[in-house]
């Protein structure tokens, strides 16, 4: 972490080393982000820079978890045509700076048949190019053209860390295939480009398995993971919603205890008989800081746009596809909300649409009702308005925005 000291002019203006201006993305005629914090001050590149690009390869997937969206949802699935992501690509590599590039959304991208080619591609003309799958065909070939295309990070999804517990939630016996994918992932990285490879494994919390976490951690150096993302569940039916862990949320914590454990980040959740435990035995093996953020939306932190198999461009994950989910046991329905496809329009065109710079500054300072709290009336519902006068897409009873969900 780089601590400056900037100097101000005769006009009591502020003095920004142009290689940290150039690393927030602004130009000579540039701007940036400033937010007055209780911790001081943040600096943060334009609200209206883009600076990572979620894409979807794909709406497939091999899979039938519990968890899933698919449970959810009247769609079509489908995957990414090879005109449609050239189109993306273009508008990516039309960004100044460029974005990072994320693989992901709510298919499995391995099992789009070009996603190879489509990671070397983005690696071209992205800053950086990360991919999350559940693991099971990270097979060889496909592991070394991954490592060749220059992927940079690898993330992986593993709700347990036994047989038993990852069967139950992910409705395959597969872990001991995806362990192994994982090590020979790792292993062919030092091979063929030295060094360590990056890999981070995303955990989804519930009541079913939260007791496997500990368990998981303990297995990161055997397997090469650096990191871990955990997450809540999003309910998507009834029968989720006995699984959650965030009635009454803690704080949310982050840790990293040396430069030898991998980084954990944890969402809001409850600590009571069923967290205790796990949470305690995880704090002692690596202690760490907590911090509380609540009302901030990660997608407009981080200056994402999300894109769909079909092109469809929408403002973050969660507004990707239209579904039901559950809000403390309240049916949800969330449609999705798409500014327009790259089909038909430039991506960068479409970041810039006044109604979606007005969208990104209305998330950013968050005046939404609290539906996560309360969730007392119709209104919460949907996403279609709020008791504080906010029409659609209204983003109150979002749990993303209140760190309860996270991906990568």
């Amino acid at each position: 972490m780089e601590t400056l000291s900037l100097p101000l002019d005769h006009a009591g203006k502020l003095q920004i080393p142009r290689h940290l201006a150039d690393e927030l993305g602004a130009g000579p005629d540039g701007e940036l982000s400033l937010r007055v914090t209780p911790e001081g001050i943040l600096l943060r590149p334009s609200l209206h820079q883009a600076r990572k690009v979620y894409i979807e390869p794909t709406g497939k997937c091999n899979f039938n978890c519990r968890t899933c969206i698919r449970h959810a949802w009247e769609e079509t699935p489908g995957a990414m045509s090879e005109a449609t992501f050239r189109r993306v690509l273009e508008g990516v590599a039309a960004f100044r700076p460029r974005p990072s590039v994320f693989f992901g959304g709510f298919g499995e991208p391995l099992t789009h048949p070009r996603i190879v080619e489509m990671v070397q591609a983005a690696k071209n003309v992205a800053t950086r190019v990360e991919l999350i799958t559940n693991g099971v065909l990270l097979e060889a070939e496909t592991a070394r053209g991954l490592i060749a295309a220059g992927l940079d990070t690898l993330w992986v999804s593993l709700d347990g860390a036994s047989p038993e517990s990852f069967a139950d939630v992910r409705q395959s016996e597969s872990l001991r295939e995806i362990l192994e994918n994982i090590k020979r992932y790792r292993e062919a990285y030092r091979q063929t480009r030295g060094g360590t490879a990056d890999i981070g494994a995303v955990f989804v919390a519930m009541r079913r398995n939260i007791h496997e976490l500990p368990k998981l951690l303990e297995m990161s150096s055997k397997i090469g993971i650096s990191r871990y993302m955990v997450t809540n569940v999003l309910p998507y039916t009834p029968e989720m919603c006995q699984e959650v862990l965030y009635h009454r949320a803690i704080e949310r914590v982050a840790w990293q205890a040396s430069p030898w454990h991998p980084h954990v980040s944890l969402p809001e959740m409850d600590l009571n008989q069923a967290t205790r435990e796990a949470l305690f035995q995880a704090w002692n093996t690596r202690p760490g800081v907590m911090f509380k953020k609540h009302d901030q939306c990660p997608f407009i932190e981080q200056r994402s746009v999300s894109i769909r198999w079909d092109g469809g461009v929408s403002p973050c994950l969660a507004l990707l596809h239209s579904h039901e989910s559950y809000l403390f046991e309240k049916k949800r329905n969330v449609s999705a909300w798409v500014i327009g496809n790259v089909d038909e329009t430039p991506l960068p065109d479409l970041w810039n649409l006044p109604e979606y710079r007005a969208f990104r500054e209305r998330v950013e300072q968050f005046d939404f009702a609290p539906c996560t709290y309360c969730a007392s009336c119709e209104m919460a519902e949907a996403n279609q308005e709020d008791c504080f006068g906010n029409t659609f897409p209204a983003c109150g009873g979002c749990l993303w925005a209140q760190g309860v969900i996270q991906c990568p």
